[in-house]
């Protein structure tokens, strides 16, 4: 059987400042988020998030758009529900939990998410798991607890986590189950799938929004809310997405998943630079144990 054709060290370099750049995007996320605290409430930076990124597909990939939708058509339900789960819900208790924690903490539990999908593709495919992958997974939900819990035990007996950190690991859950279903995505163009679920971000961000405001918690952007606003479009929601295909083409999706791990660490790197966040203890020993648990849920990979 023909193995995989090795790319040219230069296009591997190509690949590699493509999804390094990613994760570094992903990374920005968390600080965008508690950018927007105060600047604009959590639903206006979702629906106007999507609104941006719309905008930019209808321009940039229409085209693929056009030439999938005949594919995409016949499974508008999954595109639907994954848009939800990936796209919709993800984002907004992203958001809401930058108003109640730290960026840091955000990076760190979505660390997490390697994990929590080797547990669903047990569960939904019985996908192979070996005793070194479930121990590399239990590792990593010790240093979720360690974040949960801020280091300090007596809130783990007490059961006082915070809300935001709560809702931050229910939108990792919500972004692994979008992960795991990709593996029975439509065969079409990434960017045109892309496309369509951005759409149907926006579609379903509305009724969001507009609970929002009915509750009276809806803020309009301030000017630098806005600035935000196309940040997070621009570079987490957009070119992040078309680095990924970049590289993903170029070494394949086995090795440039592993790259995703690094969010947790530039998370931490730019809310310190950025919002003079402090760096505790606690936080070292969950990124170690988060980091170090995805290494070895990596290692103890199936052989194929």
């Amino acid at each position: 059987m023909s193995t995989p054709a090795t790319p040219p060290p230069a296009s591997a370099g190509r690949a590699y400042l493509f999804l390094a750049t990613t994760a570094m995007c992903w990374g920005a996320n968390a600080i965008f988020g508690r950018l927007a605290v105060g600047e604009a409430s959590p639903m206006a930076v979702v629906v106007f998030r999507w609104l941006l990124v719309v905008i930019l597909v209808l321009v940039f990939t229409r085209d693929h758009l056009k030439r999938d939708w005949p594919v995409l058509k016949s499974r508008i339900g999954w595109v639907i529900g994954s848009a939800i789960f990936g796209f919709t819900a993800f984002n907004g208790l992203f958001y809401i939990a930058a108003h109640h924690t730290t960026a840091i903490n955000i990076g760190i539990l979505q660390g997490a998410i390697p994990g929590i999908v080797i547990a669903g593709a047990f569960f939904l495919y019985r996908t192979p798991v070996t005793w070194l992958q479930i121990v590399g997974v239990l590792i990593t939900m010790a240093g979720v607890v360690v974040v949960a819990i801020r280091g300090d035990l007596g809130q783990f007996v007490a059961f006082a986590i915070n809300p935001g950190d709560a809702l931050m690991f229910v939108a990792c859950l919500f972004y692994a189950g979008y992960t795991v279903v990709l593996r029975n995505r439509p065969a079409v163009s990434p960017l045109g799938l892309f496309g369509l679920m951005a759409i149907v971000a926006l579609i379903t961000s509305v009724p969001l929004v507009v609970t929002e405001i009915m509750l009276d918690e809806f803020q309009w952007p301030t000017a630098f809310g806005w600035g935000v606003i196309v940040l997070v479009a621009l570079f987490p929601s957009f070119l992040a997405q078309v680095f990924f295909m970049l590289g993903v083409g170029i070494i394949g999706p086995g090795r440039a998943g592993v790259f995703v791990n690094l969010v947790p660490v530039f998370a931490a790197i730019l809310a310190v630079v950025v919002l003079s966040e402090p760096f505790e203890l606690y936080h070292g020993l969950a990124m170690i144990l988060v980091l170090g648990g995805i290494a070895m849920s990596e290692k103890g990979k199936p052989s194929t």
